[in-house]
């Protein structure tokens, strides 16, 4: 549990924690006890068009403190974590005590560990690596940058290749000349949500159970005349089923299965994020909030 009495009324707090583990409502409540402006640091809810379905603070939330990075970019933008990074330097210098909380790991770890600086891949070069089996972008990567990625991993490996074929410089010399952080972790209160599977995979049924009851339906048949899969929000857990069951391809009992499903293979990602980069966080049990 989080002692209150050593709480810095002044220092950022930072929560981590996989989806549906309370960490919103605990932000919330240390903006009741003493004050701050709740930042969002999660990926899916800056979007403006999966309000109920990505778990985005109530109105009623909103009203209770101040927030800050909700549902603010347009679903068909792109928005990396190099964006949000310099939304967030206004927030740490507002005067108002950020509390920034969320599921994306990235975020984070760039805040709090520097974010290499690199040039936008060009599409032509996206196009090219899209193309190629992964052997092919494998091989084009030198003997350090493949020791420091899952070369089973795709998305990383692609990463790595579009990076070096765009600048002439490999991906980890990048990152080695990463600058210093906007917010050093000693600068911070850093809590991460321990969520055990057992504990976290009932919640996220129901959660996704209420989501259904508060209008994620509606808001997916909102999105489905515009829906692309390439959409930078498409992302958002359960977007692909909802939209699946209103064009008729699978019943809702189904789309509903499917996307608990898809939501605890997403907290699965994340805690094991956690579990690798965040070992200097205080662990707050997620069944204590």
């Amino acid at each position: 549990m989080i002692d209150w009495k050593s709480l810095d009324a002044e220092r950022p707090v930072l929560i981590a924690g996989p989806t549906a583990s309370g960490k919103s409502a605990l932000a919330l409540e240390i903006a009741s006890r003493s004050g701050g402006c709740i930042v969002n640091a999660d990926a899916l809810q800056v979007f403006a068009n999966w309000r109920v379905l990505t778990a985005r603070p109530s109105t009623a939330e909103e009203a209770a403190a101040p927030h800050a990075l909700y549902g603010h970019v347009p679903g068909d933008r792109a928005y990396s974590v190099g964006h949000w990074l310099r939304e967030v330097v206004p927030r740490l210098a507002s005067g108002s005590r950020p509390i920034l909380v969320g599921g994306t790991g990235l975020y984070f770890t760039a805040l709090t560990e520097g974010l290499a600086v690199i040039p936008e891949v060009p599409p032509e070069v996206r196009a090219e690596a899209d193309a190629l089996p992964l052997a092919a972008l494998l091989a084009a990567l030198d003997e350090p940058q493949k020791a420091r990625i899952d070369c089973a991993n795709r998305a990383r490996v692609q990463r790595a290749f579009e990076v070096q074929a765009a600048t002439g410089k490999p991906l980890w010399r990048w990152q080695e000349d990463t600058p210093p952080p906007l917010l050093p972790l000693s600068s911070a209160q850093p809590f991460l949500v321990d969520a055990p599977k057992d504990w976290l995979t009932p919640r996220i049924a129901r959660r996704f159970e209420l989501m259904i009851e508060a209008g994620a339906l509606e808001e997916a048949r909102a999105n489905l005349s515009g829906w692309s899969p390439a959409l930078p929000s498409a992302k958002a857990i359960g977007a692909p089923e909802l939209i699946a069951h209103l064009r008729g391809e699978i019943p809702l009992a189904d789309a509903t299965e499917r996307a608990k499903i898809s939501t605890r293979q997403y907290a699965k990602r994340q805690r094991s994020w956690f579990r690798s980069r965040m070992k200097d966080w205080q662990i707050v049990p997620g069944a204590a909030l």
